[in-house]
């Protein structure tokens, strides 16, 4: 069976993933500013010689020489916003909406199709996206990530210190300047994240919802409802629409 490579370019991170059918069959993560990024992706997907066609999703500039490269091995195909999904968009200004956000959505569809769905993508921004039991994206919101809200409040004010993100931190209360700038970019993120799930539920029955993103790991600690973490949901969506389009 011919193999599917897709790649997410983020703000941070580079995602790849080589898929047979449905099937996540290798992971690979990538620095977003690595020297010579091309060439070592190009290196590793040397060995799986069933690979024809390739889905690339970006949030930046960053994917256009591998864009190149890639064209030159593989029926290789970027993902716009014109480009045909899964679902309903309904997104009122579908034209600025951000590929890893329709991607992630499609993921989480493709795990539960014809219920409501809430996916949440914690990264460098937290997005809520929310598909509703008719198979269609209504949207959601966007808010800063945690290293986003402590850069911040380092930047905008002359006393705050830049602090370290410390995953293993769980204080309510800070107890020195330090620890009450965690709080306010952790614990209250979690509280932030709680809120808007409840907000979901009382609003849709049967709501499904997945999180993912670099600091699930450590929001999903944190939070009191029910979820289901995948840190693989947004490649999924990749592959689910380039075989969505390959089958048109």
């Amino acid at each position: 069976m011919p193999m599917n490579l897709v790649l997410d370019f983020g703000n941070t991170r580079i995602k790849a993933g080589i898929f047979e059918g449905n099937h996540l069959v290798e992971k690979y993560i990538f620095d977003q500013i690595a020297i010579g990024f091309e060439s070592k992706l190009l290196a590793t997907m040397a060995s799986f010689s069933s690979i024809k066609n390739c889905l690339i999703g970006s949030v930046t500039n960053d994917h256009k020489s591998a864009s190149e490269l890639l064209s030159a091995k593989f029926n290789t195909r970027v993902f716009e916003a014109t480009t045909p999904i899964p679902l309903k968009n309904l997104y009122k200004s579908a034209l600025t909406l951000g590929s890893d956000r329709i991607a992630a959505s499609v993921g989480s569809w493709s795990l539960y199709p014809n219920q409501n769905v809430l996916t949440i993508d914690a990264g460098t921004c937290i997005k809520y996206n929310f598909v509703n039991a008719q198979n269609e994206y209504l949207g959601g919101a966007i808010s800063p990530g945690i290293p986003m809200r402590l850069k911040a409040m380092n930047h905008y004010t002359q006393a705050l210190p830049l602090v370290d993100i410390d995953k293993n931190y769980d204080k309510l209360i800070g107890q020195s300047t330090s620890e009450s700038l965690l709080t306010g970019a952790l614990i209250a993120t979690a509280c932030e994240i709680d809120g808007m799930i409840e907000r979901y539920n009382a609003r849709y029955e049967n709501l499904q919802v997945l999180i993912t993103g670099g600091d699930s790991d450590y929001l999903c600690k944190q939070l009191k409802n029910r979820f289901f973490a995948n840190q693989n949901i947004l490649l999924q969506g990749l592959n689910t629409i380039l075989n969505f389009n390959l089958e048109k």
